[in-house]
C-alpha cells in the first residue's frame, strides 16, 4: 500500500494517524477479549454467558457513533 494510499485512509475517517492507532487497536483489542470469552463460555457454558454480545453491541454502538462523521458515505468502515 503506498503512502498516498494511506493519507487518503486517514483523511477519510478524518483522524490523525495516532487517532486512527488508538481506535483501530482498541476495536482489535475488544475483539480478541470477546472472542476469548466466547472460547471459554464453549467450554464453560456458566462462564462469560452474556459477553461476547455484549461486545458485539458495545462495538456496533461505537462504530454507529462514527457514522456521524464526515466522510462516512465513502467510507463506511474503520
Amino acid at each position: 500500500m503506498g503512502t498516498k494510499q494511506r493519507i487518503r485512509h486517514l483523511d477519510e475517517v478524518g483522524e490523525s494517524y495516532g487517532e486512527h492507532f488508538g481506535a483501530a487497536a482498541g476495536f482489535g483489542v475488544r475483539m480478541i477479549a470477546g472472542g476469548l470469552a466466547c472460547l471459554v463460555h464453549a467450554v464453560f457454558p456458566w462462564l462469560y454467558e452474556t459477553k461476547g454480545s455484549e461486545t458485539v453491541r458495545r462495538l456496533n454502538a461505537t462504530l454507529c457513533k462514527r457514522a456521524d462523521k464526515p466522510n462516512w458515505e465513502r467510507h463506511p468502515i474503520i
